[in-house]
C-alpha cells in the first residue's frame, strides 16, 4: 500500500468515525440502557483500536484470501463458479451471510475456549463499559482470525468471487452489514424486539455475550448476526435484563501498546479447567 493510499484510508475512516459518532452518541443520550459519559474510561484507546484495526487487519488479510481465492479457482471446476456467478446478487448475498456466521461462530467459539485465541480476544472482553465504541476495541490478529473463518467458506462456495475478472460487491456488502450491524449490538441501548430478538442479533444478545456477572452466563451467544445458530448449538441466553457487569477478570495492561504486545508477552492464567480464567 502506498502512503497517498494510506492517507486516503484514514480520511475515510475519520468520516467513517464521525458519521457512526453523529448516530449513536445521540442514540444513547435518548435511550441508554444505562448511564454513562460519552468520554467514558478507555474511549480513547477504543479510538486508537478504531484507526489501527481500519488498516492492519485488510493488509494482512491480503495474502491469505489470495492464496485461499487461487486454490479453490485451481481445484473446483470453473463451470461451477460462472453458474453460482450467474445467481441474483441478492441470493448470493443472502448466501454469503448465512455460510459467513456460520463460519464467524466457530472461529469465536474458538476464541473462547482455545487459550492461544483467547489471549487475543480476551483484549476486546476487556471493556467494562459497553457502547457502540467497543466494537472497534479487538487485536487485529483477532480480527484477521475471524475474518478470515467468515470469508474463507463464502469464497469456496462461490458466493464472493474476488478472482471473477470484476469487482464483487458481495463481500463489500458483507462487510458493511457486519460492521454496521457490529456498532449496533455494542450500543448502550435499552431496545428490545420482541421474537424479532430470535431471528438477528441485538444489543441484549450481544451485552449477555459480554457479562461478568456470574461464571455460569459467560461464553454464550457467539452469533454475531444469527442467533438463532446459538439455539441450534446450545450457546443461546437471553434474559429480559440486562448484564450488571461487564468485562473479565484477566486484569490486562491499561494502554494500547501494552494491550497489543500482551498476547505475545505473556501467557494469561488459566482456571482449574483448563481454560482461560475469566
Amino acid at each position: 500500500m502506498k502512503l497517498p493510499d494510506i492517507g486516503m484510508d484514514v480520511l475515510r475512516l475519520v468520516a467513517d468515525l464521525a458519521l457512526v459518532m453523529v448516530i449513536f452518541v445521540p442514540l444513547e443520550r435518548l435511550c441508554a440502557a444505562r448511564g454513562q459519559k460519552v468520554f467514558r474510561p478507555a474511549f480513547w484507546t477504543d479510538i486508537g483500536y478504531y484507526f489501527i484495526d481500519g488498516l492492519v487487519p485488510k493488509l494482512l488479510l491480503v495474502l491469505p484470501l489470495s492464496l485461499v481465492a487461487w486454490s479453490i479457482h485451481h481445484a473446483v471446476p470453473g463451470g461451477y463458479y460462472s453458474r453460482v456467478a450467474q445467481l441474483p446478487v441478492g441470493v448470493r448475498l443472502a448466501g454469503a451471510l448465512l455460510v459467513g456466521e456460520l463460519g464467524y461462530y466457530w472461529a469465536h467459539r474458538a476464541m473462547h475456549t482455545v487459550p492461544f485465541l483467547w489471549r487475543f480476544h480476551a483484549i476486546h472482553h476487556q471493556a467494562e463499559h459497553m457502547d457502540w465504541l467497543v466494537n472497534t476495541r479487538s487485536h487485529p490478529l483477532d480480527l484477521v482470525f475471524g475474518r478470515l473463518c467468515s470469508l474463507t467458506p463464502m469464497y469456496v462456495l462461490g458466493l464472493a468471487q474476488p478472482m471473477g475478472g470484476h469487482l464483487d460487491i458481495v463481500p463489500l456488502l458483507f462487510a458493511l452489514i457486519g460492521s454496521l450491524w457490529g456498532f449496533f449490538v455494542h450500543a448502550n441501548l435499552n431496545w428490545r424486539f420482541g421474537w424479532l430478538e430470535w431471528v438477528v442479533s441485538t444489543p441484549a444478545f450481544h451485552h449477555w455475550h459480554h457479562t461478568n456477572d456470574d461464571p455460569a452466563l459467560i461464553d454464550k451467544n457467539y452469533a454475531s448476526m444469527l442467533p438463532w445458530l446459538d439455539r441450534l448449538f446450545a450457546t443461546h441466553y437471553l434474559p429480559p435484563t440486562l448484564p450488571v457487569v461487564y468485562g473479565i477478570s484477566d486484569k490486562l495492561p491499561p494502554d494500547l501498546a501494552g494491550q497489543l504486545a500482551y498476547p505475545l508477552s505473556k501467557r494469561p492464567a488459566m482456571s482449574a479447567f483448563g481454560v482461560p480464567n475469566r
